[in-house]
């Protein structure tokens, strides 16, 4: 059962590390893209700049008729400079709209993969407490009952009977008159006061070691459950379902 339980929590990491592999290659993409289409503003510029350069010689013409046949060859070669520049222009904006329809979807789907990591996080997770443990069961009880699972960013790592880790703090939890208090300094604080407290610090600290991971929220799961399996060892993730 519990080789069971790692092999589906390894699927389970690998796709959602596909995932984000997946999220940068389309930001590379989109910087690709964004190249062209810089690129292509550069040609439409180009292309202003010989309008310009036209009109010039135009008004050249007026002034000085003696140089009539020069200027006349000249505008004859600008003319079919400029019909090459239209075809060029022509493609261009063509390619510029296939270009941003192309990056209209990447970002579609990016957003869409963003969630689907998100989502696959708040759905992955049971907290499974140490038999015989009644602080930990006490803490079990709280983390699966919390009204709003998607705010338990950074969960609790059991590692010897009180003792935990949360995400780079080490803290002392017991229960007092059926209330769980964790110790912070020389004093304890209600568990609420210390998820509000802790849990912006430690995030912080996830995003300064981790900034590939800036667009999905960081979820630390300490353990889950397979069927009515039960297991006392590290943490394993499941969609609920399957």
């Amino acid at each position: 059962m519990a080789d069971s339980m790692e092999s589906l929590r390894a699927k389970m990491q690998k796709e959602i590390d596909g995932l984000n592999v997946h999220i940068i290659e389309k930001d590379g993409k989109i910087l690709d893209l964004e190249s062209v289409i810089i690129s292509l503003r550069a040609e439409l510029e180009k292309f202003i700049d010989i309008e310009k350069q036209l009109a010039e010689a135009l008004a050249r013409e007026v002034d000085n008729r003696a140089a009539r046949d020069s200027l006349q060859k000249e505008l004859e070669n600008a003319t079919d400079y400029i019909l090459e520049l239209e075809e060029k222009v022509y493609k261009a904006n063509k390619t510029s709209l296939e270009l941003l329809k192309q990056l209209k979807d990447a970002e579609v789907e990016i957003e869409t993969l963003k969630q689907y990591i998100i989502d696959l996080k708040q759905r992955i997770a049971v907290y499974i407490p140490v038999k015989e443990d009644a602080v930990d069961k006490k803490l079990a009880e709280f983390i699966n009952n919390y009204p709003e699972r998607s705010k338990l960013k950074i969960m609790f790592m059991r590692e010897s009977e009180g003792v935990y880790q949360f995400g780079t703090k080490r803290v002392a939890v017991k229960v007092e008159k059926d209330n769980i208090k964790i110790r912070v300094g020389g004093g304890y604080l209600s568990i609420d006061e210390f998820l509000d407290q802790y849990t912006p610090v430690e995030l912080e600290k996830l995003e300064r070691k981790d900034p590939l991971k800036r667009f999905s929220e960081k979820v630390a799961i300490q353990k889950t459950i397979v069927n009515a399996g039960v297991r006392e060892s590290s943490p394993v993730a499941r969609s609920p379902g399957r």
